[in-house]
């Protein structure tokens, strides 16, 4: 099929124009990034945003992956000598995968089998007979069948043998397997089973030791859950609609008669139907279900850490970072504004003799390098350091104390990048450098990362690895090209995802900053070893340079417009430089005027925002939160108390807060409006600052509830048992929810 009706279908399906699609595959074929083509193309794809743009690429992928299995199965079919005009026509209207590969079934190269070794007996006119089920003497013509030659030696044997191939027959219609799929999407239920002796060994999966639900009503979260107990063998699961309802369905189909034959052919189907196609289609639908739970997951995944990298940067500031510990004491960093390690050194605040010690090296350090702020991580002993901290007398109030959630700062100081950066310091230290650079800016850190190891999302290690990297790696090229990169500042890991970069030119332009000094100009990037006219089209709008010679360097204006806000400037008799600073001057700017062929006025209004505010950040201004003062440890929490906390991870079945005591609660979906919601993503974001109600705590298992409702509903302080979960009025009731095990999902964070 044509390149034309591949944009036609995928127009129809994403209800764009067809001639969107066509230019927005142009662009993608040509190797333009879905950052650079929602950013600076607007004009030739209507003004599609990068998430249609990737549906519009997913779609064409899909699309273009069926058709080439198509042709692979039309080749293997005509190698065959069985290809049909009628055949080929089915094929090619066949707009599934499962579908192509319903027709293919009878032709598809397999090994023996019971049908096979039947033929090979010559019954297959037998079954035939069999299967027209006409009145007839079946014993009598079985007979007929029957050598020693072929070892069919009786008629049980004979019929047996008709009744295998007409089974196969049923398994490979493509009508049938198509009703019974439908049936699995309709009726299915999903159980799932302890092995025997496996209950102490599993007992984190204790909620589905004997758990049924509807497959297609069972949450992502749920899913891969069970899949995991299945994997460690501590869970069997199975998939199946009822029985009966399948055997009508093909009954019905297949039983045309009333007469011996027909009960033969009966007999066939019932065998068909257990032996073959039931365990195939739940095959299917095991795939099919994964990749759904899957794709949940990681659209989960996706939005926590688009926001958790478009967090507040505190920005250019000069902070004292503290990475806290009691035995091993507090790794202390300066940095200044640039992120720059100062000096670095260890505190032991927590031992009562060196208390006075560590405030004098907190205060001489902030003093030395006039520091504007200090990062706590809050690990192990962050609350005890924040006190600590707060009970320096000395300090200036303007320097602003600041809790960093550092989940993931240990990957990062172990890891290649971190050991090239500082190869002279050990792991606590770059740990801290780590946790007091996320203050500053959380996107230039964070990318540093393995995005999988940041510890938001759900289940992220039991989804398809290439496609949460793909996706994950998609969020992260949007976000730092959303918000820009100063190139003369960027680490080359954040350059590596400007668009059209990559590892090796980020490389490069490292490389040539080193050895030249700093870029002047964006025009200089030309100089740059293997950075060719088509990369510097791709990146040159997203890299800021700016102490340029060039005002508009600093600005998210692309090179190839500067001619227009150039001719801006003339009409106006001013300077480019008096363009972006006087307002009155802009207010006289007819945008109509610049219209041109490649140019229109999406492109020209998107100019004039960022005359108005040139290099602006896109993310939200920095606030300072503070946990409260009364709360230290789980032991300090009762209920009704109103705290306030921070998102850390936000799942299907509700979000984490950080309320300061080492350990995350939960917000129940239910819990976290007076309103039902469907989807908590709508109601909170990671990183968020949140005020929550206690609910329910349980210090021997370290589990907390959480209420985010205006009038929450408080119980005592017990353990929370086995299956809970709470209903719109706050009530607690037996569910499929099944709170406790989401509590315990707490434990491990999803890995």
């Amino acid at each position: 099929m044509s390149e034309i009706y591949f944009h036609k279908k995928t127009a129809i399906h994403l209800g764009i124009a067809e001639k969107q699609v066509a230019a927005t595959i142009q662009l993608l074929d040509e190797g333009a990034t879905i950052p650079f083509i929602s950013r600076y193309r607007k004009e030739m794809t209507g003004t599609l945003d990068e998430v249609q743009v990737a549906a519009v690429r997913d779609e064409m992928e899909r699309l273009r992956a069926l058709e080439k299995r198509r042709e692979a199965i039309i080749e293997s079919i005509e190698s065959q000598g069985k290809l049909t005009p009628e055949l080929i026509q089915l094929l090619r209207a066949a707009e599934t995968v499962a579908k192509l590969e319903d027709i293919y079934l009878p032709y598809k190269p397999k090994r023996r089998t019971r049908a096979s070794i039947a033929r090979e007996k010559g019954l297959e006119p037998l079954a035939q007979l069999l299967f027209e089920q006409k009145k007839l003497n079946i014993e009598a013509e079985a007979a007929i069948f029957l050598s020693e030659e072929k070892e069919v030696k009786t008629t049980d044997e004979a019929l047996s043998g008709a009744r295998d191939i007409i089974a196969e027959w049923v398994n490979e219609n493509v009508e049938a397997r198509e009703k019974i799929r439908q049936l699995f999407k309709e009726q299915a239920t999903i159980k799932s089973r302890v092995f025997k002796s496996k209950e102490e060994a599993g007992e984190k999966f204790k909620d589905y030791f004997d758990w049924e639900e509807r497959l297609m009503s069972c949450p992502s979260h749920r899913m891969l859950a069970m899949r995991r107990g299945e994997n460690e063998d501590i869970l069997s699961i199975s998939i199946a609609p009822p029985e009966d309802a399948a055997l009508d369905l093909l009954y019905n189909q297949f039983i045309t008669g009333t007469h011996s034959t027909s009960g033969q052919v009966r007999l066939a189907v019932e065998d068909s139907y257990n032996r073959m196609m039931q365990i195939s289609i739940e095959s299917e639908m095991r795939m099919f279900t994964k990749e759904l739970a899957d794709e949940k997951a990681i659209q989960v995944f996706a939005e926590n850490l688009r926001e958790l990298l478009l967090a507040s940067p505190l920005g250019q500031k000069a902070i004292l970072a503290i990475d806290p510990g009691f035995r091993t004491g507090c790794k202390v960093v300066a940095l200044d504004k640039q992120g720059k390690l100062l000096e670095d050194t260890v505190i032991y605040p927590h031992e009562t003799n060196k208390i006075f010690e560590s405030k004098q090296k907190v205060f001489t350090l902030c003093a030395k390098y006039n520091l504007e702020a200090i990062a706590i991580g809050n690990g192990t002993a962050g609350r005890e350091t924040e006190t600590f901290v707060r009970s320096i007398e000395q300090l200036p109030k303007e320097i602003n104390i600041i809790m960093v959630n550092e989940s993931g700062a240990s990957i990062y100081s172990a890891s290649a990048v971190a050991r090239e950066e500082f190869p002279d310091k050990d792991i606590t230290v770059r740990g801290a450098v780590s946790i007091g650079r996320r203050l500053a800016d959380p996107l230039a850190e964070l990318v540093k990362i393995d995005a999988k190891s940041i510890g938001v999302g759900q289940y992220q290690h039991d989804v398809d690895e290439y496609e949460i990297k793909k996706k994950l790696d998609e969020v992260v090229e949007s976000c730092v090209n959303k918000v820009g990169v100063e190139v003369n500042t960027a680490s080359k890991e954040l350059l590596s995802y400007v668009s059209g970069l990559g590892p090796q030119l980020a490389r490069n332009i490292v490389e040539y900053r080193n050895e030249n000094g700093p870029f002047k100009t964006r025009k200089e990037l030309m100089k740059v070893a293997r950075m060719g006219e088509k990369a510097y089209e791709q990146a040159a709008g997203f890299l800021r340079v700016l102490n340029s010679k060039h005002p508009l360097d600093k600005s998210a204006v692309h090179p190839e417009s500067y001619v227009i806000v150039e001719k801006m400037a003339a009409d106006l008799n001013c300077t480019i430089q008096q363009l972006m600073t006087e307002k009155e001057l802009r207010k006289q700017i007819v945008l109509q005027k610049y219209v041109t062929e490649k140019i229109g006025l999406p492109t020209l209004n998107d100019i004039l925002n960022e005359l108005d505010k040139p290099g602006r950040d896109p993310r939200k201004s920095f606030e300072i939160f503070k946990f409260d003062n009364s709360v230290h440890e789980m032991k300090d929490l009762r209920t009704g108390m109103r705290l306030p906390g921070i998102v850390t991870n936000v799942t299907n079945f509700g979000a984490f807060v950080d309320i300061g005591v080492h350990q995350d609660g939960l917000v129940h979906v239910s819990q976290l409006s007076n309103t039902f919601v469907d989807d908590p993503n709508k109601v909170v974001k990671v990183a968020q600052q949140v005020m929550v109600t206690v609910t329910e705590v349980d210090i021997q298992r370290k589990r907390i509830a959480l209420s985010m409702k205006d009038n929450a509903v408080l119980s005592a302080p017990v353990s929370i048992p086995a299956k809970t979960t709470f209903n719109n009025k706050g009530k607690a009731v037996p569910a499929a929810n099944d709170f406790a095990s989401q509590l315990a999902a707490l434990r491990d964070k999803f890995n």
